[in-house]
């Protein structure tokens, strides 16, 4: 699993780069063509990493609910975002990621309730889980990436 623990890493890490080098307007400017905004798909990948891995074990999420429910599939966009919660984002992309391969090599998940994503895959344990993951936030830094040219193409950058 270590090398799918990097992978999760790598791609936080690209989240992050985006999070902190695209203007704070910029963030929240839903493009057209999108129906959501850049922090919404970053913010989305942290909920729903908790949603993956804790929830679907039937342990309790290391961050504040307030992010599961705000960011979680369905949701929409936050338009009124704080540079604050900005900076509380920017933390967790890094932490929970550090947590949870602290938990995992804890066996904090020895259970795990199967579930079939909306992607259409099954995940039966959290192996599976955190392998997903890493493909649901890539999928997901490729809408910020694509967010972002449309920004700055509707800008004339």
């Amino acid at each position: 699993m270590n090398y799918h623990f990097q992978a999760h890493r790598q791609v936080r890490k690209n989240l992050l780069d985006i999070l902190q080098n695209t203007s704070h307007e910029d963030l929240l400017l839903i493009p057209d063509g999108f129906n959501n905004n850049i922090y919404w798909n970053i913010a989305h990948t942290v909920a729903t990493e908790q949603l993956l891995h804790y929830y679907l074990s039937g342990n309790p999420f290391r961050i504040d609910k307030y992010w599961i429910e705000t960011y979680k599939k369905g949701t929409l966009p936050n338009l009124n975002v704080q540079k604050s919660e900005v900076e509380d984002l920017e933390f967790l992309l890094t932490e929970t990621s550090k947590i949870l391969m602290k938990d995992y090599d804890s066996d904090f998940f020895s259970d795990y309730t199967p579930y079939t994503t909306s992607f259409g895959m099954d995940l039966k344990s959290i192996q599976d889980a955190i392998i997903f993951n890493n493909m649901h936030e890539s999928l997901h830094y490729g809408y910020a990436m694509a967010q972002k040219r449309a920004i700055l193409g509707e800008k004339g950058r």
